[in-house]
């Protein structure tokens, strides 16, 4: 019975779980921020490489998902937001030498502008030689600020324009500034994507949900086995759902698996405390204020092992 139970409750750590990560610019000193240096990046590939990962597009695990498939725990992804020229110039190289794939998202006016820091359409088609190329919006505007019809038209220009200069319809979609909530994830499934990823820590295993795809960002020098740690806690948020009216988060109300008894509540600026599960629930009465216009709200076990809800001002 004990063993039984022990089973039980490490179902959530057995499931396979792949990873899908995000890089921004490589080889850029002037962008600090968002910049991943060759050398660093060429020191996780050949992590990745000696460590038998297998590297993989964001497609592949949709599929893998679509078909209620297992995704092996030795399955990642790498996507690039932004198409910005570093890519291009920089890093293009490594991923061919390595010959790994890769989903590239495209800030579309950027492009189609000719702004001096990002690809132009004929580098983005030189570029789905070598690996996908998907949708990042057209204006790169924060999705929640705009009404429904102006996210439909951001969305319907970007994949017109998207189409006449590559010739091909994108398969997936990335949120700007990985910010959304339900509506704005509603509104974006109207149009025919495969896929929708976001840019939450977690893994992505057969029971995610396609159109809300995990990633890990990798920015500077990063522990890449601690980012590999990361999985998915199967969890259903009932509130928070939105930013509140007062900005004062009151109520956390979460369903997760009966087993669990113990969990970590994070929210930014306070980070973790510890908390108690009664029959798969979390309900903790609160009176925190929201101090940032972007706070993160998540449930963990062990830090790792995490959900997250987004709650944007």
């Amino acid at each position: 019975m004990k063993y039984f139970l022990l089973l039980c409750l490490s179902y959530f750590y057995l499931q396979a779980n792949g990873h899908i990560f995000v890089y921004h610019r490589f080889g850029d000193e002037k962008h600090q921020s968002t910049n991943t240096t060759l050398q660093e990046l060429e020191k996780e590939f050949e992590y990745f490489k000696t460590n038998n990962y297998k590297v993989v597009t964001v497609s592949q695990i949709a599929n893998k998902i679509k078909n209620n498939e297992e995704i092996p725990d030795n399955w990642i992804a790498f996507s690039i937001d932004d198409a910005y020229k570093s890519f291009y110039l920089n890093a293009m190289e490594l991923f061919k030498k390595y010959n790994y794939p890769f989903t590239l998202f495209v800030y579309v006016e950027a492009t189609n502008s000719k702004y001096s820091d990002f690809m132009t359409w004929e580098e983005i088609a030189d570029a789905s030689k070598y690996g996908e190329i998907a949708l990042h919006s057209y204006s790169h505007k924060q999705l929640m600020k705009l009404t429904d019809d102006e996210i439909l038209k951001d969305t319907k220009i970007s994949y017109e324009i998207f189409e006449k200069n590559l010739g091909f319809k994108p398969k997936g979609y990335s949120y700007p500034y990985g910010e959304y909530d339900q509506r704005v994830k509603e509104k974006i499934k109207e149009f025919d994507f495969e896929y929708i990823v976001n840019q939450n820590n977690g893994s992505v295993n057969k029971n995610s949900d396609i159109f809300d795809l995990n990633r890990v960002a990798l920015v500077g020098k990063i522990n890449l086995h601690e980012k590999l740690k990361y999985k998915t806690l199967e969890a259903t948020w009932v509130e928070p759902q939105t930013y509140p009216k007062d900005g004062i988060l009151k109520h956390v109300r979460v369903e997760v698996n009966p087993q669990i008894t113990d969990a970590k509540l994070f929210i930014s600026t306070y980070g973790w405390q510890d908390i108690k599960v009664k029959n798969g629930i979390i309900d903790i009465k609160l009176n925190k204020k929201l101090n940032l216009p972007r706070n993160r709200v998540a449930i963990s076990t062990d830090y790792y092992t995490i959900s997250n809800k987004l709650l944007i001002k």
